[in-house]
């Protein structure tokens, strides 16, 4: 299990492509590279258009090579 690294996430999104596929991703990452809020975030998961999270206990994440693929696919 890999998680994203805590710290700045202009740095993070810079380095987001390089993040092994099962990296965890927090909601604050999502809206950056979605560009949206977390409202916004939420009907996307809702609709279909952005994948949905994975709890872990009270932890929801997202995997980054699933969020990349939405990405590459227009999930916007």
């Amino acid at each position: 299990m890999q998680t994203h690294p805590p710290g700045n996430h202009a740095e993070i999104l810079k380095n987001f492509d390089d993040f092994p596929d099962a990296t965890r991703v927090r909601l604050p990452v999502v809206r950056l590279l979605f560009g949206a809020s977390p409202a916004t975030i939420w009907r996307r998961v809702r609709d279909g258009k952005i994948p949905a999270p994975r709890k872990d206990g009270r932890i929801t994440y997202w995997l980054a090579g699933e969020l990349r693929a939405a990405l590459r696919e227009g999930a916007q």
